[in-house]
């Protein structure tokens, strides 16, 4: 029963992952089709993030109160409402509408799936679930390369998008009997679960830095997905549809690295495949920040995304070893929260630098957050673990 419910928490990463990469690589479409300025993708893309950050402060409690399988099911077929909603937008404003309940759907199944596979299975099974998140952002840059290499326009991508988010809905509607048979095995974990106060649990040096290495690695990982077409086909002069499957390549970098990072898992503790995903990243931003040709661009991103993908997953799964079992929840709740405000921050700071100066400053962006990342790891690694007697 425990691995049949494990193949239907990857089908739910899988949809998770889908809205996350669609829009930044539709934008150059979306933007030439309506005829509004390029920050414009930014604002977009912050109320999304604020739909998520706002519901990962309160995920702790969400997940406590509803569980995590409603939680997973209900998100679902929110997100599903949003992206008909993108559909059919007429322009912009009607995307901003729809932005907020798309990271609703987004922000409690993630801390819920997240905590619940720290808890209950080894780091093989979390690096190998956010490989098929990896495959869900995979899935939206390959549907819309689809579609506008057949002419059919960005619309038709999120069409095609719509109807697997309704498929991964049913089937998480038909599971909820099987979460029943399986959770009452894992009560013990889920009854010592304690509900700190985010003002108590901030207070803590190690819970700040985790935060900041939350926060700085998906500012990498979004920034590149939000902003990495729109820099090559501004600043390294590729066609938007060639730029379109660059990302594709991109979101195949991310979960191909959280397959090998599974993979390596039985023999590599999470901390170290955390610092080799770490050195593929800054030797890429390197690289990228010569003038070197627009393919060879486009390969760095992938080299970004091979080295960004594991970094997630494995600081998840290290949750309850750093902070306790019964901090899980709760930190997770925090991680989560830093993690969506880089997703927001980060891609919003470029696109105002991106109008306002040049999209050519990309790389030199990646570097500054990359450098913070480092920083906060080697001060993160020389702090004792968190006890709850502590609070």
């Amino acid at each position: 029963m425990a691995t049949i419910l494990l193949i239907v928490i990857y089908i739910a990463f899988i949809g998770l992952g889908i809205p996350d990469s669609l829009f930044g690589t539709a934008w150059p479409a979306i933007y030439n089709d309506f005829q509004t300025p390029v920050y414009m993708g930014s604002i977009v893309s912050v109320i999304i993030s604020g739909g998520t950050i706002f519901c990962s402060l309160f995920s702790a409690r969400i997940i406590k109160f509803f569980g995590t399988a409603v939680i997973s099911l209900i998100s679902t077929i929110i997100t599903v409402i949003a992206l008909i909603g993108f559909r059919f937008s007429p322009n912009v404003y009607w995307m901003f509408l729809f932005a907020f309940p798309l990271g609703i759907g987004a922000g409690a199944i993630d801390a819920a799936l997240n905590n619940y596979v720290a808890l209950y299975y080894k780091v093989i099974h979390m690096n190998f679930l956010h490989c098929f998140y990896g495959i869900g952002v995979t899935v939206g840059p390959f549907f819309l390369s689809f579609a506008l290499s057949k002419g059919d326009g960005w619309r038709s991508g999120y069409e095609i998008v719509t109807y697997i988010q309704i498929a991964i809905a049913l089937i998480l509607l038909l599971s909820l009997p099987l979460w029943k048979k399986v959770n009452h095995k894992h009560k013990t974990l889920e009854e010592v679960q304690e509900i700190v106060p985010f003002s108590k649990l901030i207070k803590h040096k190690k819970v700040r830095l985790v935060c900041l290495l939350f926060l700085t690695s998906c500012g990498i990982e979004f920034t590149c997905g939000i902003w990495g077409s729109t820099f090559l086909v501004e600043a390294r002069n590729m066609e938007i549809g060639i730029a379109a499957g660059f990302m594709t390549f991109y979101y195949f970098g991310i979960a191909f690295g959280r397959f090998l990072a599974g993979i390596l898992s039985k023999w590599f503790m999470p901390l170290k495949i955390v610092i080799t995903g770490q050195v593929f990243i800054g030797i890429s931003i390197l690289v990228l920040i010569l003038p070197v040709s627009s393919i060879i661009s486009g390969i760095c991103l992938f080299f970004i995304g091979f080295g960004i993908g594991p970094i997630f997953p494995n600081l998840l799964h290290m949750t309850p070893t750093c902070f306790g079992q019964k901090l899980s929840a709760s930190v997770m709740s925090i991680q989560m929260t830093a993690s969506y405000i880089g997703v927001l921050g980060c891609p919003f700071i470029f696109g105002l630098m991106a109008q306002s100066i040049s999209p050519g400053l990309f790389s030199i962006y990646l570097l500054f957050i990359f450098v913070i990342m480092i920083i906060s790891m080697i001060l993160f690694n020389m702090i004792k673990n968190i006890e709850i007697n502590e609070y």
